[in-house]
């Protein structure tokens, strides 16, 4: 596989990933957006509440990022039984997505060059199925 040296310009921008990790399921998901304003962690969010019976409050650990406490992205929490729980600054360890990522960046990302976001966003889904169909007892933590 070729390897393209490191550069600092990105021509075609860059992408987030806004991920939610089950705990109680050991279920790990994510979306690729172009950015992350309030509108995209909100639509993020709605699809995640989505997926759980609306009588189960959520519980969803975030970093301190501007976009996650917009007073539209609160009040629809609040409306919603979703509670967001941030984190203290410099403290994304305490967050228990994190030791996940490093997983998917290792399987899915490193040393590999992308042509473009699809092809990217295509590894980083493929490995996330595959984590998924994993079994539990099957699954090294």
């Amino acid at each position: 596989m070729r390897r393209l040296p490191a550069t600092y310009t990105r021509p075609h921008g860059t992408r987030y990933l806004l991920a939610t990790y089950d705990v109680r399921a050991d279920h790990l998901c994510g979306v690729s957006y172009p950015r992350q304003t309030w509108e995209q962690v909100l639509d993020f969010l709605q699809a995640v509440r989505r997926r759980y019976p609306d009588p189960v409050r959520l519980h969803i650990v975030l970093d301190n990022r501007g976009s996650h406490k917009k007073h539209e992205v609160l009040d629809w929490c609040a409306q919603h039984r979703v509670r967001l729980v941030f984190l203290p600054t410099y403290s994304s360890y305490l967050n228990r997505i994190e030791c996940h990522f490093t997983a998917l960046k290792k399987f899915a990302l490193s040393g590999r060059y992308f042509p473009d976001h699809a092809a990217q966003n295509a590894a980083i889904q493929t490995y996330l199925r595959y984590r998924a169909a994993i079994k539990p007892s099957e699954k090294r933590h």
